[in-house]
């Protein structure tokens, strides 16, 4: 049983459990001054605010309260809240100011002293190291930067386990527990950077090849935007454009639930560049730029045979070979190595990986392309297809980790860079293999807008990140009352990845389904049933599929045809087709809600739906139209993730598996 209940900064009421997707139990992570829920390691600062324990501590963080003291941030560390803090030693500052020639802290300037100080502070969450092991917190500090968690060994004592902070501050103390948050003591200040993406690659000294082929492409030009200055934040604080805002939902009992729903004061542009170190160029003979335009053309030219030959003079141009070589490394939003498949705690606590390993999909740079991640015991790969470490048909590239990509701090002001072990390509190999597969997207992928203000994958409490209407990418969004909101991951939310895209109101919107290989496919909705959701007429490039889809009725609906699984596989099959025929399905069973012993295909109101089926050209856009028809503003529409299923799988002799 939960004793203690974690501070929430700023919630302006106590906020029930939300809707069906709840379960008996529920995990709160980051809670602080409970001795019990804190590991024996942990220091615990009896009673002691942050601000109280840099104070306890004068005689060696000294230098760092000063500094607070030129800012308003001192005395935000006396307050309620909850606080993740990262005080640079005496010696940190004394370094500092030697390299600086500021000589003193009083000498720093004030806009400087704001901008360290808010670097080393993050106002929305406690995260001890536990939490993340390796990767970004899942909330960024008061920069709106990123904060990266990397790992080393201390080879003088017993190999124990260091902990890094952007690869530069080691954590010299750690997980010293107070009353709102947590404290983390660092041998070095965490430099903020202004670099941008393109700029980073370039300083760092082990990608000049690639770094020459994004100049020489003019794709380096496309990831310079940052912040969108058309974006207005409302000033009204009690209005829909404003901060912490409530947006009002009905439960299944007929009552009302308030989520905390929050409007993001900035919309940025951000990125993510996949990029092989000059070593691994090496490995397959390529030493000069010329010769990475021959290999890109070589792959390229099998891939798109139709342009062989026609536009190899001009790299510029998006189907010249290097072109699409440079950008199938990029996409259009930021990427933590630990955000692309969900948080640490729900691939370890909900994903089943007996029968498939945690992945998804993204949509690339290169035009009508997509990636492929799974995430196996071994690591992060892109493009790979099996099960596990051994059982795998396509290895694909693996993902370097922060702690195996060396000493460059890999993230730029807009955006952030991984390392690859092998040469990344869009090859036939990957069109006709590892992408012939049945294509599950969460639906809180689907625009970078979703992404970049860090929506997707805030971790641990009910929250909603909305967004204004004209400023969802690859989205369009009609009807006043319309409201669209990505919801946190909460383990006990009944629905993939433990999130959704929350629509609501007299909506009608359109988005853009993501690229497949041509084919022919089957497109489904997956989604949960309940009371409150509504009747949605969904439509492909403006042509109705079909009837409006009730998402209101569950499973054992005789329109539905959900039969509980028994003992017998012949008859899971029978009933699985009989389902079909309705247009249906059951969820997967390689995902669970966290703690349940079932997965979501034992649930009765976790379907899928299936809308259309017809042929993809993977030279053409496709837009799938979501229209509410009932004239019940209260009504909305939990969407969980989107499938495209080419015929190979849904039509295989063998049947498709139920993974």
């Amino acid at each position: 049983m939960i004793n203690k209940i974690c501070h929430r900064l700023k919630w302006r009421t106590i906020i029930p459990l939300l809707l069906c997707h709840l379960s008996i139990s529920a995990t709160l992570v980051g809670c602080v001054d409970n001795n019990d829920d804190v590991p024996e390691n942990y220091y615990t600062a009896n009673k002691m605010t942050a601000a109280e324990f840099l104070q306890s501590n004068d005689g060696r963080l000294g230098d760092f309260i000063r500094l607070l003291k030129r800012t308003p941030y001192f005395s935000l560390l006396s307050t309620y809240g909850e606080f993740t803090v990262f005080a640079p030693t005496d010696e940190a500052l004394e370094r500092y100011l030697r390299t600086t020639g500021y000589g003193a802290i009083a000498n720093i300037p004030q806009a400087v002293c704001d901008t360290l100080a808010r670097t080393h502070i993050i106002k929305k969450g406690s995260f001890f190291t536990t939490d993340i092991g390796e990767g970004a917190l899942p909330e960024l500090n008061m920069l709106d930067a990123y904060v990266v968690f990397s790992l080393g060994t201390d080879t003088a004592n017993n190999n124990s386990v260091q902990y890094y902070v952007n690869k530069t501050a080691r954590m010299v103390e750690y997980d010293d527990s107070v009353t709102n948050g947590v404290v983390h003591i660092v041998n070095s200040l965490i430099q903020p950077t202004s670099d941008l993406l393109p700029d980073a690659i370039a300083a760092d000294s082990t990608l000049t090849l690639f770094s020459q082929a994004l100049q020489l492409t003019g794709m380096a030009d496309s990831l310079k935007n940052y912040l969108d200055e058309t974006y207005v934040w409302g000033s009204d604080k009690n209005s829909l454009d404003s901060l912490y805002n409530g947006v009002m939902v009905r439960c299944t009992s007929g009552g009302r639930l308030l989520t905390d729903s929050y409007w993001p004061e900035k919309r940025y542009f951000k990125y993510t560049a996949f990029v092989e170190p000059d070593s691994v160029y090496h490995r397959h003979g390529i030493y000069t730029i010329e010769d990475l335009k021959a290999h890109a053309k070589e792959v390229y030219d099998a891939t798109y045979p139709e342009d062989a030959g026609l536009y190899d003079d001009d790299p510029k141009e998006r189907r010249n070979p290097l072109n699409r070589f440079v950008s199938y490394h990029l996409m259009n939003r930021i990427c933590q190595y630990n955000n692309f498949i969900g948080s640490k705690q729900l691939r370890e606590g909900c994903w089943i990986m007996s029968v498939a390993d945690p992945e998804e999909y993204y949509e690339t740079m290169c035009p009508h392309t997509l990636m492929r991640f799974c995430d196996p015991p071994s690591g992060l790969y892109i493009n790979r297809k099996g099960l596990g470490d051994k059982r795998y048909t396509v290895r694909g590239v693996k993902v370097l980790s922060p702690s195996e990509s060396g000493a460059s701090n890999q993230n730029a002001q807009n955006g952030v860079y991984h390392y690859l072990d092998d040469i990344l390509e869009y090859s036939t190999q990957v069109r006709e293999e590892v992408l012939n597969c049945r294509i599950r997207i969460d639906a809180t992928t689907l625009s970078p807008d979703f992404m970049n203000c860090n929506g997707r994958g805030l971790y641990g409490e009910d929250k909603l990140t909305g967004f204004r209407n004209n400023y969802i990418a690859d989205w369009v969004v009609r009807g006043k009352s319309a409201y669209v909101g990505v919801h946190s991951d909460v383990g006990y939310w009944n629905s993939y990845q433990a999130n959704a895209v929350c629509i609501s109101g007299i909506f009608d919107v359109t988005f853009k389904l993501p690229p497949v290989p041509s084919g022919t496919y089957e497109i489904r909705l997956g989604y949960t049933a309940n009371e409150e959701r509504g009747v949605v007429q969904f439509y492909m490039n403006n042509e109705p599929c079909g009837i409006p889809v009730d998402l209101r009725v569950y499973g054992p609906d005789p329109s539905i045809g959900w039969v509980e699984d028994v003992d017998d596989p012949d008859e899971n099959t029978t009933n699985d087709k009989a389902m079909r025929n309705h247009g249906y399905m059951k969820a997967m069973d390689s995902y669970r809600t966290e703690g349940a012993e079932k997965p979501l295909r034992a649930n009765n109101w976790n379907l899928r739906r299936i809308l259309t089926t017809q042929y993809l050209d993977d030279h053409q856009d496709y837009y799938l139209r979501c229209r509410q028809v009932l004239e019940n503003p209260e009504c909305y529409w939990s969407f969980d993730y989107i499938e495209l299923c080419p015929k190979s799988v849904y039509g295989s002799p063998e049947g498709e598996d139920t993974h």
